[in-house]
């Protein structure tokens, strides 16, 4: 995929998980991959990402950065939300939080077949918590 697909691409991807449409996650994750250097199947993933919105039914990503090194791409994200369920450590108290996320994703055959994601949890905590 080009630079200008791979872009295109994972807009899409990104646009699916806001609307919480897991059922098309099939366009976009392979049917096996490697989720945070783990193997994982696509349903795996996406017991990952329901979990996440079923406890954060507002969560968002929003992209701030998108780069290309052939057939890997790096994104920084800023995710936001407002836990409703225990998530993460964190009980909810009705407070928002607003952290950074690092993503790098290979594609394969017109979808992920490693993904790795990073926050950072402390600052998570601080904000749920503090």
């Amino acid at each position: 995929m080009s630079d200008s697909d791979l872009r295109a691409f994972y807009l899409r991807y990104i646009e699916a998980l806001n609307a919480h449409e897991f059922d098309s996650m099939d366009e976009f994750i392979n049917d096996v991959t490697t989720l945070n250097g783990e193997p994982a199947t696509r349903d795996d993933v996406i017991a990952v990402q329901k979990h996440d919105v079923d406890a954060v039914p507002d969560l968002h990503w929003e992209l701030r950065e998108l780069l290309f090194d052939g057939d890997r791409l790096a994104a920084r994200l800023v995710n936001t939300g407002t836990p409703v369920k225990p998530w993460l450590g964190a009980t909810p108290t009705g407070a928002k939080f607003e952290i950074v996320e690092y993503a790098v994703y290979q594609v394969r055959d017109g979808r992920f077949v490693h993904m790795t994601a990073l926050h950072d949890a402390g600052e998570l905590l601080r904000q749920l918590t503090g």
